[in-house]
Protein backbone atom coordinates (compact mmCIF):
# COMPACT_ATOMS: atom_id res chain seq x y z
CA UNK A 1 0.00 0.00 0.00
CA UNK A 2 1.40 3.40 -0.97
CA UNK A 3 0.18 6.61 0.62
CA UNK A 4 0.64 10.27 -0.18
CA UNK A 5 3.34 10.62 2.49
CA UNK A 6 5.82 8.59 0.45
CA UNK A 7 5.64 5.58 2.77
CA UNK A 8 5.06 2.03 1.56
CA UNK A 9 3.68 -0.76 3.75
CA UNK A 10 3.29 -4.50 3.31
CA UNK A 11 3.03 -7.55 5.51
CA UNK A 12 6.09 -9.69 6.25
CA UNK A 13 4.41 -12.04 8.73
CA UNK A 14 5.34 -15.04 6.64
CA UNK A 15 9.04 -14.25 7.12
CA UNK A 16 9.57 -13.15 10.71
CA UNK A 17 6.33 -13.89 12.49
CA UNK A 18 4.84 -10.74 14.01
CA UNK A 19 6.93 -8.43 11.84
CA UNK A 20 5.63 -5.78 9.46
CA UNK A 21 7.66 -3.97 6.81
CA UNK A 22 7.39 -0.51 5.33
CA UNK A 23 9.65 2.02 3.67
CA UNK A 24 10.05 5.63 4.67
CA UNK A 25 11.72 8.56 2.97
CA UNK A 26 13.77 10.83 5.24
CA UNK A 27 13.97 14.57 4.80
CA UNK A 28 16.83 14.70 7.30
CA UNK A 29 19.05 12.27 5.39
CA UNK A 30 17.67 12.59 1.87
CA UNK A 31 17.34 8.81 1.52
CA UNK A 32 14.75 6.05 1.76
CA UNK A 33 14.93 3.50 4.56
CA UNK A 34 13.59 0.00 5.10
CA UNK A 35 11.74 -0.41 8.39
CA UNK A 36 10.88 -3.73 10.06
CA UNK A 37 8.58 -3.56 13.10
CA UNK A 38 8.38 -6.66 15.28
CA UNK A 39 5.67 -6.62 17.91
CA UNK A 40 5.62 -8.37 21.25
CA UNK A 41 3.96 -11.82 21.31
CA UNK A 42 1.39 -10.25 23.65
CA UNK A 43 0.76 -7.17 21.50
CA UNK A 44 -2.40 -8.43 19.75
CA UNK A 45 -4.18 -9.62 22.90
CA UNK A 46 -3.18 -6.80 25.27
CA UNK A 47 -4.89 -3.98 23.40
CA UNK A 48 -4.57 -1.46 26.23
CA UNK A 49 -0.82 -1.90 26.76
CA UNK A 50 1.72 0.51 25.29
CA UNK A 51 5.26 -0.71 24.64
CA UNK A 52 8.74 0.82 24.75
CA UNK A 53 10.52 0.73 21.42
CA UNK A 54 13.92 -0.83 20.82
CA UNK A 55 15.61 0.57 17.71
CA UNK A 56 18.20 -1.63 15.99
CA UNK A 57 20.49 -0.44 13.19
CA UNK A 58 21.96 -2.31 10.18
CA UNK A 59 18.62 -3.94 9.43
CA UNK A 60 19.73 -5.66 6.21
CA UNK A 61 22.12 -7.74 8.33
CA UNK A 62 20.60 -7.60 11.80
CA UNK A 63 16.87 -8.16 11.32
CA UNK A 64 17.21 -11.89 10.69
CA UNK A 65 19.40 -12.29 13.78
CA UNK A 66 17.42 -10.14 16.20
CA UNK A 67 13.75 -9.90 15.19
CA UNK A 68 13.02 -13.62 15.73
CA UNK A 69 14.32 -13.24 19.28
CA UNK A 70 11.10 -11.43 20.17
CA UNK A 71 10.06 -14.89 21.41
CA UNK A 72 12.30 -14.19 24.43
CA UNK A 73 9.43 -12.15 25.83
CA UNK A 74 7.49 -15.39 26.33
CA UNK A 75 10.37 -17.34 27.87
CA UNK A 76 9.54 -17.88 31.53
CA UNK A 77 13.18 -18.71 32.25
CA UNK A 78 14.42 -15.40 30.81
CA UNK A 79 12.95 -12.24 32.39
CA UNK A 80 12.82 -10.01 29.30
CA UNK A 81 10.31 -7.15 29.44
CA UNK A 82 7.90 -6.63 26.51
CA UNK A 83 9.01 -4.32 23.71
CA UNK A 84 8.45 -3.32 20.11
CA UNK A 85 11.52 -3.75 17.92
CA UNK A 86 12.08 -1.32 15.06
CA UNK A 87 14.94 -2.43 12.83
CA UNK A 88 16.23 0.18 10.39
CA UNK A 89 17.95 -0.74 7.13
CA UNK A 90 18.16 0.22 3.48
CA UNK A 91 15.76 -0.10 0.56
CA UNK A 92 16.10 -0.03 -3.22
CA UNK A 93 19.59 0.29 -4.66
CA UNK A 94 20.99 1.09 -1.22
CA UNK A 95 19.95 -2.37 -0.02
CA UNK A 96 22.39 -3.92 -2.49
CA UNK A 97 25.22 -1.74 -1.17
CA UNK A 98 24.27 -1.39 2.47
CA UNK A 99 27.74 -2.25 3.82
CA UNK A 100 29.04 0.95 2.26
CA UNK A 101 25.98 3.22 2.55
CA UNK A 102 25.78 2.61 6.30
CA UNK A 103 29.03 4.55 6.73
CA UNK A 104 27.16 7.74 5.85
CA UNK A 105 24.55 7.23 8.57
CA UNK A 106 26.31 5.50 11.45
CA UNK A 107 29.64 7.33 11.64
CA UNK A 108 29.81 10.73 13.42
CA UNK A 109 30.67 13.79 11.33
CA UNK A 110 34.43 14.31 11.09
CA UNK A 111 35.32 10.85 12.43
CA UNK A 112 38.99 10.15 11.54
CA UNK A 113 39.78 7.35 9.09
CA UNK A 114 42.80 5.55 10.58
CA UNK A 115 45.61 3.86 8.62
CA UNK A 116 44.40 0.50 9.95
CA UNK A 117 41.12 0.98 8.07
CA UNK A 118 42.93 1.67 4.82
CA UNK A 119 45.20 -1.35 5.27
CA UNK A 120 42.17 -3.55 6.01
CA UNK A 121 40.55 -2.44 2.76
CA UNK A 122 43.78 -3.13 0.89
CA UNK A 123 43.80 -6.62 2.41
CA UNK A 124 40.18 -7.16 1.33
CA UNK A 125 41.05 -6.18 -2.23
CA UNK A 126 44.12 -8.43 -2.24
CA UNK A 127 41.99 -11.38 -1.08
CA UNK A 128 39.27 -10.77 -3.65
CA UNK A 129 36.66 -9.77 -1.07
CA UNK A 130 36.04 -6.43 -2.78
CA UNK A 131 37.21 -4.55 -5.86
CA UNK A 132 39.46 -1.54 -5.77
CA UNK A 133 36.52 0.58 -6.92
CA UNK A 134 34.44 -0.70 -4.00
CA UNK A 135 37.27 0.04 -1.56
CA UNK A 136 37.61 3.56 -2.94
CA UNK A 137 33.85 4.13 -2.64
CA UNK A 138 33.94 2.85 0.95
CA UNK A 139 36.60 5.41 1.85
CA UNK A 140 34.71 8.14 0.00
CA UNK A 141 31.63 7.55 2.15
CA UNK A 142 33.78 7.70 5.28
CA UNK A 143 34.87 11.18 4.23
CA UNK A 144 31.28 12.49 4.37
CA UNK A 145 29.60 10.94 7.40
CA UNK A 146 26.30 12.19 8.84
CA UNK A 147 25.31 10.33 11.98
CA UNK A 148 23.72 13.57 13.18
CA UNK A 149 21.25 13.53 10.27
CA UNK A 150 20.47 9.84 10.76
CA UNK A 151 19.84 10.38 14.47
CA UNK A 152 17.44 13.21 13.57
CA UNK A 153 15.65 10.84 11.21
CA UNK A 154 15.09 8.31 14.01
CA UNK A 155 14.05 10.80 16.69
CA UNK A 156 12.12 13.41 14.67
CA UNK A 157 10.69 11.43 11.75
CA UNK A 158 10.64 7.70 12.40
CA UNK A 159 9.67 7.64 16.08
CA UNK A 160 6.60 9.85 15.54
CA UNK A 161 5.56 7.57 12.68
CA UNK A 162 6.01 4.45 14.82
CA UNK A 163 3.98 6.14 17.58
CA UNK A 164 1.21 6.85 15.07
CA UNK A 165 1.07 3.26 13.82
CA UNK A 166 1.59 1.34 17.08
CA UNK A 167 0.86 1.57 20.79
CA UNK A 168 4.07 3.18 22.03
CA UNK A 169 4.96 3.96 25.64
CA UNK A 170 5.99 7.54 26.44
CA UNK A 171 9.41 6.51 27.74
CA UNK A 172 11.84 3.64 28.31
CA UNK A 173 13.03 3.29 24.71
CA UNK A 174 16.31 1.72 23.65
CA UNK A 175 18.92 1.75 20.91
CA UNK A 176 21.19 -1.14 19.90
CA UNK A 177 23.95 -1.12 17.31
CA UNK A 178 26.91 -3.26 16.40
CA UNK A 179 30.29 -2.23 14.93
CA UNK A 180 29.68 1.17 13.32
CA UNK A 181 26.14 0.76 14.64
CA UNK A 182 27.71 0.58 18.10
CA UNK A 183 29.62 3.77 17.37
CA UNK A 184 26.32 5.38 16.39
CA UNK A 185 24.78 4.23 19.68
CA UNK A 186 27.61 5.90 21.58
CA UNK A 187 27.20 9.07 19.51
CA UNK A 188 23.49 9.20 20.38
CA UNK A 189 24.19 8.68 24.10
CA UNK A 190 27.12 11.06 24.40
CA UNK A 191 25.45 13.89 22.47
CA UNK A 192 22.55 13.87 24.90
CA UNK A 193 19.78 12.20 22.89
CA UNK A 194 16.66 12.39 25.04
CA UNK A 195 14.66 9.62 23.35
CA UNK A 196 16.51 6.56 24.67
CA UNK A 197 17.05 5.19 28.15
CA UNK A 198 18.91 1.93 27.38
CA UNK A 199 21.84 1.82 24.97
CA UNK A 200 23.61 -1.27 23.64
CA UNK A 201 26.89 -0.96 21.74
CA UNK A 202 28.52 -4.14 20.46
CA UNK A 203 32.16 -3.94 19.34
CA UNK A 204 31.68 -0.22 18.69
CA UNK A 205 33.69 0.98 15.71
CA UNK A 206 36.12 3.20 17.60
CA UNK A 207 38.68 2.65 14.87
CA UNK A 208 40.76 5.70 15.78
CA UNK A 209 42.17 6.80 19.09
CA UNK A 210 41.02 10.28 18.04
CA UNK A 211 37.44 9.06 17.69
CA UNK A 212 34.54 11.39 18.31
CA UNK A 213 33.21 8.94 20.90
CA UNK A 214 36.39 9.15 22.96
CA UNK A 215 36.41 12.94 22.80
CA UNK A 216 32.75 13.19 23.82
CA UNK A 217 33.31 10.78 26.71
CA UNK A 218 35.97 13.09 28.15
CA UNK A 219 33.53 15.99 28.48
CA UNK A 220 31.40 16.63 31.57
CA UNK A 221 28.15 14.75 31.03
CA UNK A 222 24.92 14.23 32.92
CA UNK A 223 23.73 10.74 31.97
CA UNK A 224 21.66 10.11 35.07
CA UNK A 225 18.97 7.54 34.35
CA UNK A 226 20.77 6.19 31.27
CA UNK A 227 22.10 2.63 30.91
CA UNK A 228 24.88 1.53 28.56
CA UNK A 229 25.90 -2.06 27.91
CA UNK A 230 29.16 -2.48 26.01
CA UNK A 231 30.46 -5.72 24.53
CA UNK A 232 33.69 -6.59 22.76
CA UNK A 233 34.99 -9.88 21.38
CA UNK A 234 38.20 -11.31 22.80
CA UNK A 235 39.42 -12.55 19.38
CA UNK A 236 39.07 -8.99 18.06
CA UNK A 237 41.36 -7.62 20.74
CA UNK A 238 44.10 -10.21 20.27
CA UNK A 239 43.66 -11.37 16.68
CA UNK A 240 45.71 -10.81 13.54
CA UNK A 241 43.73 -7.92 12.02
CA UNK A 242 45.07 -4.52 13.11
CA UNK A 243 41.74 -2.72 12.65
CA UNK A 244 40.07 -4.87 15.30
CA UNK A 245 42.96 -4.49 17.72
CA UNK A 246 42.56 -0.72 17.36
CA UNK A 247 38.86 -1.11 18.11
CA UNK A 248 39.80 -3.14 21.18
CA UNK A 249 42.10 -0.37 22.41
CA UNK A 250 39.39 2.20 21.76
CA UNK A 251 36.97 0.07 23.73
CA UNK A 252 39.20 -0.06 26.81
CA UNK A 253 39.91 3.68 26.63
CA UNK A 254 36.18 4.38 26.44
CA UNK A 255 35.45 2.16 29.43
CA UNK A 256 38.21 3.83 31.43
CA UNK A 257 36.87 7.28 30.59
CA UNK A 258 33.27 6.40 31.43
CA UNK A 259 34.24 4.60 34.65
CA UNK A 260 36.25 7.64 35.75
CA UNK A 261 33.47 10.13 35.04
CA UNK A 262 30.76 11.28 37.43
CA UNK A 263 28.06 11.31 34.76
CA UNK A 264 25.57 9.08 36.58
CA UNK A 265 25.65 6.54 33.75
CA UNK A 266 24.87 2.91 34.64
CA UNK A 267 27.60 1.08 32.72
CA UNK A 268 27.96 -2.67 32.22
CA UNK A 269 30.40 -4.55 29.99
CA UNK A 270 31.00 -8.05 28.66
CA UNK A 271 33.81 -9.73 26.73
CA UNK A 272 32.45 -12.33 24.30
CA UNK A 273 34.21 -15.11 22.42
CA UNK A 274 33.05 -14.30 18.88
CA UNK A 275 34.68 -12.74 15.84
CA UNK A 276 33.62 -9.34 14.59
CA UNK A 277 31.41 -10.98 11.95
CA UNK A 278 29.73 -13.52 14.24
CA UNK A 279 29.32 -11.28 17.27
CA UNK A 280 26.14 -9.36 16.49
CA UNK A 281 23.54 -11.77 17.86
CA UNK A 282 25.50 -12.70 21.02
CA UNK A 283 26.03 -8.99 21.67
CA UNK A 284 22.32 -8.31 21.23
CA UNK A 285 21.43 -11.12 23.63
CA UNK A 286 23.95 -9.83 26.18
CA UNK A 287 22.40 -6.36 25.97
CA UNK A 288 18.85 -7.64 26.34
CA UNK A 289 19.65 -9.85 29.32
CA UNK A 290 21.45 -7.00 31.05
CA UNK A 291 19.33 -3.96 30.21
CA UNK A 292 15.85 -5.18 29.34
CA UNK A 293 14.79 -7.08 32.41
CA UNK A 294 11.14 -7.67 33.23
CA UNK A 295 10.01 -5.76 36.34
CA UNK A 296 9.81 -7.97 39.42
Amino acid sequence: MTGGTGKTAMSADQVFGATEYFEMASASVGARFAIWVTTSPAYARDEQVAYPVLYVTDGNFSVGQTAPLAVMQGDLALPIAPYLQVTVGYAGDDAQDWTRVRNRDLVPPGEPVPPAMRSSLDMAVANGLMTQAEADAYLEDLANTRADAFLSFITDELHPEISRRYRVAPEGHGLFGYSYGGLFTLYALLTGCALFTAYGAGSPGIASLESTALKLAEKPLDLTGKRLHLTINGPEMTGELPIYRVIGRGFTLLVESLRSSESGLALTTAVLGETHVTGLQPSFLSFMRTCWSRPA
